[in-house]
């Protein structure tokens, strides 16, 4: 019974955060009170990452990374990921006069793991524990901050642009939202996974398949960005979320090296 319960728990987080922004929205717009405004912009960018990370979580067969743990991972990653991208961006903008959509989606990606690498290796250093699909897990935490910022900043915008219009906030709040999951929460939970996986008994081809991977998340966020229409979105959505559930599929087998028993002493 416990088990059904995490495997269909986001389910509910979906349905309710659903439920809540579309009370909000419907105060807002019978209201027409601007306070109101922050309240969906925040509901519309987190309700949909929220619910799949728990989805995931559910299905990692393990459910061993703490929900306290998540919900740092995904504040500190997102602010700290966004803060640090959003800089290395400005920069690299000022200095080269333009900006690469490659060069863009290595310096995101790059953001997204700061937050991610500090966990996992106090976690590394401090327990015996070594599970990949906790950092996968943790991934998606913190790419699912990154993305809900993102969302909030699009949606903010789209507010001024349009003079106040809601609508064009609805619009960026559903587009951004259903397309999270397959963005910066699978890229981000891909690396992160791939580099736990080397942690927890790193050999040069575990090495060689984190690279792989963040490379592999580089070129799919930077086609991602470079073509804008819902064909290549679908393409890439599938791939992105495919590969995730391939590995989500094989870190629920993977059993951890334990240490070698120290030799008995007379």
């Amino acid at each position: 019974m416990r088990d059904r319960y995490r495997r269909w728990a986001w389910m509910g987080v979906l349905v309710v955060g659903l439920a809540l922004y579309f009370l909000v929205l419907r105060t807002l717009v019978h209201t027409q009170n601007p306070n109101l405004v922050p309240a969906l912009i925040l509901l519309g960018a987190s309700v949909v990452p929220a619910a799949f990370l728990t989805f995931a979580q559910g299905r990692t067969g393990q459910w061993q990374v703490p929900a306290s743990v998540l919900m740092v991972t995904a504040f500190f990653g997102g602010v700290i990921g966004v803060v640090v991208a959003g800089t290395l961006e400005y920069d690299a903008l000022r200095d080269l006069g333009t900006l690469p959509m490659i060069l863009v989606a290595l310096i995101e990606e790059s953001a997204k793991l700061i937050v991610p690498i500090l966990l996992l290796t106090t976690v590394v250093v401090r327990h015996a524990r070594r599970l990949p699909s906790d950092g996968l897990i943790i991934g998606i935490a913190s790419g699912m901050g990154f993305a809900a910022l993102e969302t909030m900043g699009y949606a903010f915008t789209a507010l001024l642009s349009s003079g106040g219009n809601v609508g064009s906030v609805e619009e960026t709040l559903f587009v951004r939202g259903l397309t999270a999951p397959a963005g910066h929460t699978a890229w981000t939970g891909l690396t992160v996974g791939a580099l736990w996986m080397f942690l927890s008994a790193p050999t040069i081809k575990r090495f060689l398949t984190f690279l792989a991977t963040f490379a592999g998340a580089v070129v799919l966020h930077t086609t991602w960005d470079s073509f804008g229409n819902v064909l290549t979105y679908a393409v890439l959505a599938v791939l992105s979320l495919g590969w995730l559930a391939i590995l989500l599929r094989r870190y629920r087998t993977f059993q951890p090296l334990l240490a070698a028993p120290a030799p008995a002493t007379s």
